[in-house]
């Protein structure tokens, strides 16, 4: 029998970059900011024909397991794994591949954060593909490489190495090393070298994976370990109180840790990790700012959604769905509109959001980061 294709969808972030439209109870994957659909939906929908509905996993917090079982109606319940606390991406992808290997102990399954933008589907599909292909028959870690558009600073970058040959199309390379968002000058330095953005995207066999976790994380692998005999070969979807005890218990003692830093970069530097470029329109919708990168921009470099008017106005970006917003003779400036608040800030200074939502909660205005 064929080994499986599994889809996981990490929706665990909270998007505090995107406030005051994103809350705690609502954050950036369930936003719509570039169609009808929430960011969640594109994603999924983006890759059901990789692995069908019945083989999409989504990994995510208890806080926004119901929203999100909500907005991805077609999934069975049990696809939806809840995590006890954030503790980054190891634990997460730990967790997403002892339920992969359970269900099939070949299988190879695609990572996908949620809340990313993609322009072509189909060259996104068909890259996946042949990342798919190479996982089963290298046995490698696959990421998926970005071509720079521009010396984004805020992006881990991949340094390719040699090539070992096409597969669907698409040319792999090994990966030489990782280097986690460097200076403006430094990734100027990269892009010259032919270096890629990493798109945190990545494809492997869940049995792989495991198997890397217990060498280089084994509190990760024993933690893991622990849940799984709890589970006693039910879905880890099933929520039982029994295996959400185990869980809390479990997580409590797992490192906070990146699946970059835990595995991929010490199996680089083994050459157990490839790379291929996807060339398909991407970014990863970090900020408003990058927003504003991607909507169709008027002459003077203004772009919005909703209700606005810009006049001599340049390089802005407005918010606006319920509210008329003029801008008059300003440049580089972000206005977000919502019912109950409203941001009025530097578009350049945009990432800086997260540490204002820091603030409001320690000035007493955390309930307007909630809702």
């Amino acid at each position: 029998m064929k080994p499986k294709c599994y889809n996981v969808i990490i929706a665990g972030g909270k998007g505090t970059r995107f406030w005051p439209l994103s809350r705690s109870q609502k954050p950036k994957q369930l936003l719509r900011i570039f169609s009808a659909k929430s960011l969640i939906k594109e994603t999924a929908d983006r890759v059901e024909s990789l692995g069908g509905r019945a083989q999409t996993l989504v990994i995510t917090v208890a806080e926004q397991v119901d929203a999100l079982v909500k907005e991805l109606r077609a999934l069975p319940r049990r696809n939806f794994i809840v995590e006890p606390q954030g503790k980054n991406t190891a634990p997460c992808i730990g967790l997403a591949a002892l339920e992969v290997a359970a269900r099939d102990p070949a299988a190879v399954m695609v990572i996908l954060p949620a809340d990313h933008w993609v322009a072509d589907n189909r060259a996104f599909c068909r890259a996946l593909k042949a990342a798919v292909a190479l996982a089963l028959q290298h046995d490698q870690l696959i990421t998926i490489g970005i071509r720079p558009a521009y010396p984004e600073t805020g992006y881990g970058y991949i340094v390719r190495g040699q090539p070992i040959g096409k597969k669907g199309g698409a040319i792999a390379y090994h990966v030489k090393r990782f280097k986690e968002k460097p200076s403006i000058a430094v990734a100027q330095q990269l892009i010259g070298q032919g270096a890629l953005w990493n798109s945190g995207i990545f494809v492997w066999k869940a049995a792989t994976l495991l198997a890397l976790l217990e060498r280089y994380q084994p509190a990760i692998a024993l933690g893991l370990k622990t849940i799984r005999q709890a589970a006693q070969g039910q879905s880890l979807g099933n929520h039982t109180p029994r295996l959400r005890a185990v869980m809390r218990r479990a997580y409590k003692k797992l490192p906070n840790i990146s699946i970059d830093h835990a595995v991929l970069e010490k199996a680089g530097s083994e050459e157990r990790v490839l790379t291929i470029e996807g060339n398909f329109g991407w970014s990863d919708v970090g900020s408003w700012a990058a927003v504003h990168r991607m909507l169709g921009q008027d002459r003077q470099g203004n772009a919005g959604n909703g209700k606005w008017l810009g006049f001599g106005a340049k390089n802005c970006f407005v918010h606006a769905p319920n509210r008329l917003v003029v801008l008059l003779g300003v440049e580089d400036v972000l206005v977000v509109d919502t019912p109950d608040a409203l941001l009025v800030g530097d578009l350049k200074r945009s990432q800086e959001i997260r540490d204002v939502v820091e603030e409001l909660q320690k000035k007493g205005y955390g309930s307007y980061t909630v809702k």
